[in-house]
């Protein structure tokens, strides 16, 4: 039966596309994905809430059938009623209650709260790099986490919270109208005061419920990062400084936390008042009625319950309100993250990539990262099929970013860069990127096994393979040592997060294996093996040298011996190319490279070393 019920909604659906920017277009987006199992829940909620009501109405008539009834006909009498009630409470109220209750703890809250989360995660994932680079991690998967829940929790929540204000707050006051209009007084000026107490508060709550809301993601942000980066916490022992820079965050989350709670605990304290003033007026009020001979006393029974449920209930479709807004808060600043538009995006029905020979052309490409000036300045360069080329410059000079644009981590703000004649801006991203294999210099890997690591980009390669790349990149042999905490050998175990378990060494030449076994046409090698002792570089560099054959290579090293021997080298200077030649004819030339050359100390470039004028572009 729970299983039945479990699966009525498909986590895993097809999404409907990207997420609205407004607050209920955002809702409706998820919600109209639920289906018939949200209208089943509205069905069997009205049933709940019509069939308590109509309990109370039963408790009116019994008294008044007991008060007149002859105790020696009284089944003859009144059976069939008292039937019908016996009906009602055994088995059509329990009925709908357990139907509500699988439909809204099995189908819709767990289900609906993971589709959102499902469908966020693969919305947030194609988000470009600058959306990544410009958050924390942490507080992304916060927001993707937390909206789920809470959107399902406003869901259900408001599908019970609708029902008892349309139905049971109706009936009530009908059943009071029934017995003596002016029984319903009390109800009402209760009902308005009620209304207005929402009306004031839970606007407020709403608020308060964001700003906790976001200042949760910060902290949660802040609490990964410093686990990330733990380990250069350590190194500079900034365990303290930490505490101080999570502890502001906690700081500023607990004064928010204050304010919204400070806020349900008013609401909470007006409300006691009353449901205290309801119960003592509808009972002075019965009373008095009844001693004017105008009610009998299964509407005084009547009455009373009521006004003890309305009391009840009151507290609890207050705190439901107050939930309600508080979810739609959290869910207005989940939104803010996980709606947000891509900034690279492809083209409606973008054909795929299609290499034939590599060769790359940079048409007058600007970029500037959003501002006036800077970085790439009008570069024009084409790399021939096959050809090696490197890049050289010091810090900020451009190659990283010129590489970024290439990948299309990035959308040029001028020119075009193109891949045997086909804009990259034109192609799907997944199938530019699939054809371009990347070694950085800051490497990090997944918390997987090795395997999991070096097969990333090409998961279908077998055993004999991704082993081939491994000892190709020098990597087979202290692979063969590892083992992680849970007993997990070799292959198998697991490198921590970013690959915190490895030296530097051991996750470059995992990174070299990963691209090798990828084996695409196009190489680009930021600082492939700036990681690497003299010794490994050297027995990988051959290895190096077959993976290049035939493929087109952008290098980018600050170690010129490194890239000496590429068919060309090209010298950016603050975004444009200030020389192009071979090793020996930029050398033999005397200018800038050969003044790098000269000035390089222990395979590092001075930032000062570009201040001189730059000689002229042959």
């Amino acid at each position: 039966m729970f299983a039945f019920f479990e699966k009525l909604v498909d986590t895993f659906r097809d999404d409907p596309g990207a997420p609205p920017q407004s607050t209920f277009a955002f809702i409706w987006h998820y919600v109209r994905q639920l289906g018939w199992p949200l209208a089943a829940l509205l069905v069997t909620g009205l049933g709940v809430a019509v069939t308590d009501a109509l309990v109370f109405a039963f408790i009116g008539r019994l008294v008044d059938i007991l008060s007149s009834a002859d105790p020696a006909t009284f089944w003859s009498d009144h059976g069939m009623s008292v039937a019908a009630m016996g009906f009602v409470v055994l088995v059509l109220r329990p009925a709908f209650m357990i139907l509500n209750s699988l439909l809204s703890e099995q189908t819709v809250a767990p289900n609906f709260a993971n589709l959102v989360r499902w469908q966020s995660y693969r919305y947030v994932l194609r988000q470009s790099f600058s959306f990544f680079s410009n958050d924390f991690a942490g507080r992304i998967a916060n927001k993707v986490m937390q909206t789920g829940v809470s959107l399902a929790d406003f869901v259900t929540g408001l599908v019970e919270t609708f029902w008892f204000v349309a139905v049971f707050a109706v009936s009530a006051l009908i059943l009071l109208g029934e017995a003596d209009v002016r029984l319903m007084l009390p109800a009402a000026l209760w009902l308005a005061g009620y209304v207005l107490l929402a009306v004031w508060m839970v606007p407020r709550i709403r608020a308060a419920s964001k700003r906790v809301s976001d200042q949760r993601s910060i902290v949660n942000g802040r609490i990964v990062d410093s686990y990330t980066n733990i380990q250069t916490v350590k190194l500079f022992a900034e365990d303290e400084g930490e505490e101080r820079f999570v502890g502001s965050a906690v700081a500023s989350f607990v004064e928010r936390l204050s304010l919204l709670t400070r806020r349900i605990t008013t609401i909470r304290m007006v409300l006691s008042l009353l449901n205290a003033g309801l119960v003592v007026a509808i009972t002075g009020v019965a009373l008095l009625l009844w001693q004017d001979g105008a009610i009998t006393v299964g509407a005084i029974a009547t009455g009373l319950a009521l006004a003890m449920r309305l009391s009840t209930m009151s507290g609890w479709v207050m705190f439901q309100l107050s939930s309600l807004f508080r979810n739609i808060g959290i869910v207005q600043d989940g939104m803010e993250t996980i709606a947000r538009s891509y900034d690279v995006t492809d083209m409606p029905g973008a054909p795929d990539l299609m290499v034939r020979g590599g060769e790359i052309r940079f048409e007058n490409v600007r970029f500037h990262y959003g501002r006036p000036s800077g970085v790439i300045e009008d570069l024009s360069l084409t790399v021939r099929p096959g050809e090696r080329i490197g890049l050289v410059g010091v810090s900020g000079a451009g190659k990283s970013t010129l590489v970024s644009l290439l990948l299309r981590f990035y959308d040029v703000e001028g020119g075009r860069i193109l891949i045997d004649g086909q804009d990259i801006s034109e192609v799907t991203q997944s199938s530019l990127r699939n054809a371009i294999g990347v070694v950085t210099q800051d490497t990090s890997l997944l918390h997987r096994s090795v395997r999991d690591n070096i097969v990333y980009g090409r998961p279908q390669a077998d055993e004999e393979e991704y082993r081939a790349a491994a000892r190709a990149a020098e990597a087979e042999r202290f692979i063969a040592d590892l083992a992680d905490s849970r007993g997990r050998l070799g292959y198998a175990a697991h490198v921590g997060e970013r690959g915190v378990k490895l030296s530097g060494g051991q996750r470059q030449r995992i990174a070299i294996a990963r691209v090798l076994l990828k084996d695409a046409p196009i190489l680009v090698l930021d600082e492939a093996t700036s990681s690497l002792d003299s010794e490994v570089e050297a027995a990988i560099q051959e290895n190096l040298e077959q993976l290049m054959e035939g493929k087109t290579v952008i290098a980018i090293a600050h170690r010129l011996s490194t890239i000496a021997a590429m068919d060309r080298l090209i010298v950016l200077d603050r975004g444009r190319i200030v020389e192009i030649g071979t090793h020996d004819s930029l050398v033999a030339r005397g200018g800038v490279y050969a003044r790098l050359w000269r000035r390089q100390s222990g395979g590092f470039l001075p930032d000062s070393v570009l201040s001189q004028e730059p000689a002229a572009l042959a």
